[in-house]
């Protein structure tokens, strides 16, 4: 191991960062520096092995193809070494760390975190809202809430519910709408232009072939969400985000049907976090209550 004597571990982590981001600016962000001073160290560590192990290119930094060889081990090295820092601590078992993203977080979680919170007094529930898919393994996080088109995300992901999309409005506008085809003739809100949602609802429905008239553009869907509520247009919304205020009669789905997307939300945690028991506890709550919403929607859908 004497070779571990002319590598700093920082000179480590910076150039697994780097590999792993692409970028000076992220793989910063990430480290908690700046990007002049990660420079820095990595030009100290490409002096320590005597060679470049990036290629500068307009996209960023790429990895020299000897370097490229060792990075998946340099990253499970580090992971590894972040696991074991974190087990030989003191364990906070009174604190809880959870990222989820925004509109989770904002239209269904923190009406119903209070409820776990309650059951958990002496527990500390931490909600960080992010889009970012943050590698559990090397932060202090320690359960990841997420959405995906893809398979399960990360080695220890459960699957918590399926995304369901459909349209809804203002309730006086949803006495207006009788037949899917009344859609076209409304504004539709929207995010941005890929109208997410709306080709695998019109599809369910037998409708091909249609334009989609113009509309208001709010570049979240939770403003989208409000848009709605005023009666702006029609909205092709998902349970999590939608399904509260349906409930309270802010806005109307003018019909039953609900479309699946592709899209999963995951459970998702970390080696490390996976054996603490107030995550597995989340987890639990988390899942009936997410049981009791399912329930719901499907009395109410089709």
């Amino acid at each position: 191991m004497e070779n571990l004597n002319a590598i700093p571990l920082s000179a480590l982590r910076a150039i697994e960062a780097i590999a792993r981001n692409g970028t000076l600016g992220l793989a910063a962000d990430e480290l908690g520096v700046t990007a002049g001073a990660l420079s820095q160290r990595l030009a100290k560590a490409e002096a320590a092995f005597g060679q470049s192990l990036f290629v500068r290119t307009a996209a960023g930094l790429k990895p020299t193809p000897i370097f490229a060889d060792v990075v998946p081990r340099l990253t499970h090295a580090i992971s590894e070494l972040s696991s074991i820092v974190a087990d030989i601590r003191l364990p906070k078992e009174n604190t809880l760390t959870v990222s989820v993203a925004p509109i989770f977080a904002s239209r269904w979680l923190i009406w119903r975190i209070n409820k776990f919170n309650q059951q958990n007094p002496n527990l500390s529930v931490r909600i960080v809202p992010s889009l970012e898919v943050i590698n559990l393994d090397l932060s202090e996080v320690d359960v990841g809430i997420r959405v995906s088109q893809d398979a399960a995300i990360g080695r220890n992901a459960v699957k918590l519910l399926d995304q369901r999309v459909f349209p809804v409005c203002a309730p006086d506008l949803a006495r207006t709408i009788h037949t899917p085809h009344d859609l076209l003739k409304l504004p539709v809100i929207r995010e941005n232009e890929k109208l997410y949602g709306w080709k695998s609802w019109m599809s369910d429905q037998g409708i091909e072939g249609y334009s989609l008239p113009d509309g208001p553009t709010y570049a979240d869907a939770s403003l989208c969400l409000d848009a709605a509520m005023t009666g702006q247009g029609v909205f092709m919304a998902w349970e999590t985000l939608a399904c509260d205020a349906l409930e309270r009669g802010q806005v109307s789905a003018p019909f039953n049907l609900r479309a699946r997307t592709g899209a999963t939300y995951w459970f998702a945690t970390s080696q490390r976090s996976r054996r603490k028991q107030n995550v597995n506890r989340f987890k639990d709550w988390l899942e009936a209550e997410l049981a009791c919403s399912i329930s719901l929607w499907n009395s109410t859908s089709h």
